[in-house]
């Protein structure tokens, strides 16, 4: 098994690997591949060049057959893999919104923090739906895994954070939660609070194996999710972000294209069968390309910036 060597990467996949069937659990190393998005931390997802920012290297360790899964947030998963390789299984998503993180000892909302307050994130996403939302506050730059983050928002270095809660809750790090941040005003990033796994494409053996831990309804939501990102060409440098819930057996997707600067949002919201996901999230894409975010979309390709700088 493939895994990033963040703390997080690592507690994802040793999740995977305690739930997978008992008699093939002592037969599993993992093995930790380095990514470029790991070697350049100081670094912004747009100004790193390629896609697969956190996957290139563990797709490459695949087919090169030196792993046989590879563990990812699908969040960071591009839409398209490379030939010969597939997405297995997707095991039960956990809550998928971002949230509110304050100094240690602090319990606030965005609402209550003081105009001007620095709030740290490495999104495009969470700092152009912040100055949409609340523009009072100050969207600021922050990179490095969730335990660096926090710690340098507790040396005062920054007056909140927006994470997401599900790397939290992974890392038994939910009691520093503040706020979640609620769906009426704010999505989350496509395939976001699940998982992917990735084998190679012939790999029918694996594959079966990871049948067991496939949770088909996390799937459509994030199935749906990604199919709008896909279908409006955008990835985790380009403020899109898209929800999918179950409702009345049916899927509800929401979506939203911000400018850089806030100050305009493009927003959609489709409801339909389960059944078939990527023709939902298609159809939510083309209702937001009609509304005019195509515009914003080519705004934001010809130079993308971190909003607020």
């Amino acid at each position: 098994m493939g895994s990033r060597g963040s703390p997080l990467a690592l507690t994802q996949s040793h999740s995977i690997k305690e739930i997978l069937t008992p008699d093939i659990v002592d037969s599993i190393d993992i093995e930790v591949i380095k990514t470029i998005g790991d070697e350049r931390l100081n670094s912004f997802f747009h100004e790193i060049p390629g896609k697969g920012v956190f996957t290139k290297e563990l797709d490459e360790a695949l087919l090169d057959n030196r792993i046989d899964l590879a563990v990812h947030s699908l969040k960071d998963l591009p839409t398209e893999l490379p030939a010969g390789l597939r997405l297995s299984a997707t095991p039960e998503r956990v809550d998928p919104r971002d949230v509110l993180v304050a100094q240690a000892g602090q319990t606030v909302t965005l609402a209550s923090l003081p105009p001007g307050s620095k709030i740290g994130t490495s999104s495009i996403r969470r700092a152009a739906m912040l100055l949409a939302t609340w523009p009072q506050l100050k969207p600021t730059p922050i990179r490095g895994n969730v335990d660096s983050r926090i710690r340098r928002l507790d040396e005062g270095e920054y007056d909140g954070l927006i994470l997401a809660g599900a790397g939290l809750t992974r890392l038994g790090l939910i009691e520093r939660v503040s706020e979640w941040i609620e769906w009426d005003s704010w999505l989350n990033a496509p395939g976001q609070g699940a998982l992917g796994i990735v084998i190679r494409e012939d790999d029918y053996k694996t594959d079966k194996y990871l049948q067991d831990i496939h949770c088909p309804k996390s799937y459509a939501t994030v199935a749906a999710e990604r199919s709008v990102l896909a279908a409006l060409g955008g990835g985790c440098e380009v403020p899109i972000a898209a929800g999918c819930v179950y409702q009345a057996q049916q899927l509800r997707l929401k979506g939203m294209v911000v400018s850089a600067d806030g100050l305009r949002i493009v927003k959609g919201d489709v409801t339909g069968s389960s059944a078939d996901p990527e023709s939902l999230g298609k159809k939510l894409a083309e209702d937001l390309l009609e509304r005019g975010a195509d515009m914003l979309l080519e705004e934001l390709s010809k130079d993308i910036v971190f909003p607020g700088m």
